[in-house]
């Protein structure tokens, strides 16, 4: 498998820095365009493409512009084995300050290619297509099938990737392997919910704020619950390894009229992270009951809350373990390190793999830990060595899985 990939491997370097050079943002998530381009490049690769563009209301109610995901199936044997899905997704965050190359020339410099999405993970649509070449040629003895799922908007949730072909019933996998950021497997991960908090008062002259009702003074109240809350999540320890403690920030806070007026009207953004351990619904319960009292009784400033996201942990399911055996055989042969399975403690669209009740890990092209690939940052980059040992690793490991 191995001698296949190297021989490709130039091939596969140019793949990638095509895709690369295709920016998708989300925001503002006009990501068809790559997928275009992304569909064209697959089927000079021998690769029949389907293309599941996603309704506009649909697309625009999460936010984005537009969306078409793309599937790609090779059955091997009778096809009565299990049917392995591989989701990268192509959508990335806006390059942002502070950048030393250019984020969408994917120049390679010293070993490693650097662009926006180079990483996460743009990198793994060429980790999974080449290593399903490789499987193509050497399908003796395989049963069953892989799909790639290449999907854009993992930036906004996955609702209209993943979530939207599993609930158009586009695809039943049996397991499901979605894009890595490290030589780690993740096998679990947080959860995250995002709340608006507004608080409706009463405008008056600041000279008589005796008049009015106080939205900013209510909002004070508020955030002294919500800071102590932190501290008593700082508590609670998640045994799931990769994975700490329940955390809470309020990202953003907007408010007020002018400064000589009693603000009428003050929202506050809240972020919190889910641990494995917890459900989303009912930390959404706690939160709400949280702020709602807060506020002082007699209070004449109304509070409301409202779900802007939620997004359930990834859990471990029944069938994982298969998985990780499959990978850490030729991780140890290919890296030389014994690759553990570990949590991470940031939320990806692999959820909505295992919220269906397919067992799911993350595996793919990475450095040895996340921070290394300045993912989401400035002068992201990969090592192109690390592309090709993540390549053999899920070849072999999909070898195994289909025997």
């Amino acid at each position: 498998m191995k001698a296949l990939i190297e021989a490709r491997f130039e091939e596969q370097v140019k793949f990638l820095r095509k895709l690369v050079k295709v920016p998708s943002d989300n925001p503002p998530g006009d990501t068809e365009p790559h997928a275009m381009k992304a569909a064209k490049l697959l089927e000079k690769l021998g690769f029949v493409v389907e293309q599941h563009p996603v309704p506009e209301p649909f697309v625009r109610q999460n936010g984005m512009v537009s969306v078409t995901n793309l599937i790609v199936r090779e059955t091997f044997g009778k096809g009565k084995g299990p049917v392995i899905a591989l989701n990268a997704h192509g959508d990335v965050v806006p390059p942002g300050d502070g950048w030393t190359k250019d984020p969408y020339g994917a120049e390679i410099d010293n070993g490693a290619m650097y662009g926006r999405g180079v990483a996460v993970s743009k990198s793994d649509f060429a980790t999974y297509a080449f290593a399903l070449l490789a499987l193509k040629e050497n399908a003796k003895r395989l049963n069953g099938t892989v799909e790639l799922h290449l999907t854009y908007d993992e930036e906004a949730g996955g609702f209209v990737g993943p979530k939207w072909i599993l609930e158009q019933d586009l695809s039943k996998p049996d397991m499901a392997i979605s894009a890595g950021f490290s030589y780690a497997i993740t096998t679990a991960h947080n959860g995250c919910l995002h709340m608006e908090v507004i608080l409706r008062g009463k405008q008056a002259h600041a000279a008589m704020p005796e008049t009015g009702h106080d939205a900013l003074e209510a909002a004070t109240h508020v955030l002294q619950a919500v800071y102590s809350e932190r501290a008593r999540l700082a508590k609670i320890k998640s045994a799931q390894k990769g994975i700490d403690t329940p955390k809470i920030t309020v990202g953003l806070i907007s408010g007020g009229i002018n400064t000589n007026v009693v603000p009428d009207r003050v929202a506050l953004r809240l972020d919190r992270r889910l641990i494995p351990e917890e459900n989303g619904e009912q930390v959404e319960d706690a939160l709400i009951e949280l702020i709602e009292g807060a506020l002082p009784k007699g209070s004449k400033v109304e509070v409301e809350c409202r779900r802007i996201m939620l997004a359930e942990p990834l859990r471990e399911l029944p069938g994982v373990e298969k998985m990780v055996a499959a990978i850490q055989k030729p991780a140890k042969a290919e890296l030389g390190v014994k690759v553990q399975p570990t949590g991470v403690p940031l939320y990806t669209d692999a959820r909505h793999y295992s919220e269906a009740g397919i067992p799911t890990i993350l595996y793919g092209a990475g450095p040895r830990s996340i921070l290394e690939a300045n993912a989401h940052g400035a002068d992201e980059h990969l090592q192109l060595s690390d592309l090709k040992s993540a390549t053999v690793i899920v070849a072999e490991a999909l070898s195994e899985l289909l025997k």
